[in-house]
């Protein structure tokens, strides 16, 4: 079985973001928060393990975490600037 590749799984998290804040703003503006602040977290957690004491983690693993950063919050950005800041669960 094939890996995806960096493109892809970017990809793949825009669409499962994209559909989320389609359905529901509310809950697509919690879990983009949480999930990319998690994301962020364990990534600042496993540098700092990696410099203090280098391993054999691939760096395939650094890139997902960091797009697992990047692409729900872009999407929240993209979603946001298109309601111009009128997320229904606001009003």
């Amino acid at each position: 079985m094939q890996r995806l590749r960096p493109i892809e799984l970017f990809l793949v998290e825009i669409i499962f973001y994209t559909l989320l804040w389609l359905w529901n703003d509310y809950i697509a503006t919690l879990l983009s928060l949480v999930f990319s602040s998690i994301a962020m977290a364990v990534l600042l957690v496993s540098l700092v393990a990696e410099f203090l004491e280098p391993s054999k983690v691939p760096t395939w693993y650094f890139y997902f975490m960091l797009i697992s950063i990047i692409a729900p919050l872009l999407a929240a950005a993209y979603f946001v600037g298109i309601m111009g800041v009128q997320v229904a669960w606001l009003q």
